[in-house]
């Protein structure tokens, strides 16, 4: 790990340099960044400076994020699969403790549940602009 320690001997979180993340590409990043926000309980990172264009949540600890970026040409991938249309290139995975529970939270917040669900003990869940997403326990 690179960066400034500190007096005990470990590196500032907001010092390292081996930041890593993943970025979604949407519509309108802080709308995006919000529903993560509501949904995984994580702040927006630098609220004063996120806007439409790019957002970051804070994961609290160590040094991943999930960021947002707009794309004014995203188009939704299609779940399940379909041959030649936009396929999901990766999707989130979220490990909860009351899986009905955390879905019916996210459909509050505007998910939305497809009919096709692969496997038991997971559910697959499109979020507001249509990227998948599973809640497991």
């Amino acid at each position: 790990m690179r960066g400034r320690r500190t007096a005990d001997g470990a590196v500032d979180r907001w010092q390292r340099a081996d930041w890593w993340g993943v970025v979604l590409d949407c519509p309108d990043a802080l709308s995006l960044a919000r529903f993560y926000s509501d949904l995984l309980g994580w702040p927006i990172w630098r609220p004063e400076s996120a806007d439409e264009h790019g957002a970051a949540l804070d994961l609290g600890e160590g040094v991943g994020y999930l960021s947002f970026q707009r794309d004014p040409g995203y188009e939704a991938p299609v779940w399940p699969p379909e041959v030649g249309r936009p396929r999901m290139m990766m999707h989130l995975d979220f490990e909860v403790s009351d899986l009905d529970a955390a879905v019916d939270h996210a459909l509050e917040l505007g998910a939305s549940l497809p009919e096709h669900q692969p496997q038991d003990g997971v559910r697959v869940l499109l979020d507001p602009v249509g990227h998948p997403f599973c809640l497991y326990s």
